[in-house]
C-alpha cells in the first residue's frame, strides 16, 4: 500500500463482527452496527512537542485496537474501505 498517514494519524481496517448472536440468531445486515474493532494498517511518525521533540506512536502496524463508534474518516484506498483517525481516537490495544 502506498499510503502513509501524517503526524499522529493511524490507518485502520475494520474487523467485521460475527453474524450470529451467542444464542445462534443470525443478525441481518440492516441491524448490524459498524464494528468498533480494527487492525492498524499503518501509522504516522508521531506528533511533536512545542520544543520539536518527537513523541512516538503507541500503536504499530498489525495491532488490534478498539476505537470509538464515530471515530475516524472513511476512505477507499486501493479498492478497500479503511479509516483514518487520530491516535487519541483509539481507546485501547487488544
Amino acid at each position: 500500500m502506498a499510503f502513509t498517514p501524517l503526524h499522529d494519524r493511524v490507518l485502520v481496517r475494520r474487523i467485521e463482527s460475527d453474524e450470529k448472536t451467542v444464542g445462534g440468531l443470525i443478525i441481518p445486515d440492516s441491524a448490524k452496527e459498524k464494528p468498533a474493532e480494527g487492525e492498524v494498517v499503518s501509522t504516522g511518525e508521531g506528533t511533536r512537542k512545542d520544543s520539536g521533540e518527537l513523541i512516538a506512536m503507541a500503536v504499530k502496524a498489525g495491532d488490534k485496537v478498539l476505537f470509538g463508534k464515530w471515530s475516524g474518516t472513511e476512505v477507499k484506498i486501493d479498492g478497500e474501505d479503511l479509516l483514518i483517525m487520530k491516535e487519541s481516537d483509539i481507546l485501547g490495544i487488544m
